[in-house]
């Protein structure tokens, strides 16, 4: 089961870098578990219009993690910072597994930790592809915009699980 959701009036920590911190945690754990909670059929089947299944989803927000803090804020080289993406849509190989996945979440998990636990949140992100010619965002807005897509991608996600007969709501 996942922690409960962070609450806004305690906040999740004692400055705004704990609270991102906080939120994204939850939202991955809920990821995670979620993922989990379906059947391998399940997990790379896709029950919508648009064709995503739930492991590409996990890949797909992994990457998000890495094009934004890594790739882009930080403006280090990547290999391949578009390697969820094949043929212009997401992308599982038939060999990737859900522990295979969850520990690239996680890596990248602990290295988003490390940046903004050790990043002024003002502080503006390296030049580089990433900002395609424009000027690069500080990493607090970075942070919004990470949130917001696991937000939005999560609730595309209890649709999936509801649709697949799985658990509902924010714990399980």
């Amino acid at each position: 089961m996942t922690d409960p959701f962070p609450d806004p009036s305690t906040g999740g920590g004692s400055t705004r870098a704990d609270v991102f911190l906080t939120y994204l945690d939850f939202f991955r754990g809920g990821l995670v578990q979620k993922v989990e909670s379906l059947s391998e059929t399940e997990r790379r089947t896709s029950r919508l219009p648009s064709g995503w299944t739930p492991l590409e989803l996990l890949k797909h927000l992994t990457y998000v993690e890495l094009r934004w803090f890594e790739w882009g804020f930080a403006g280090q080289e990547c290999a391949d910072p578009w390697g969820d993406d094949k043929d212009g849509r997401w992308y599982v190989a038939p060999d990737e597994t859900l522990a295979d996945l969850v520990g690239a979440l996680e890596k990248q998990a602990d290295y988003t930790r490390f940046l903004v636990s050790s990043t002024d949140l003002e502080r503006r992100g390296t030049p580089g592809p990433r900002w395609d010619g424009q000027r690069p965002a500080t990493l607090e807005r970075v942070l919004f915009h990470v949130m917001q897509e696991y937000a939005r991608h999560l609730g595309h996600l209890d649709i999936v699980v509801e649709l697949a007969g799985g658990p509902l709501g924010e714990s399980i």
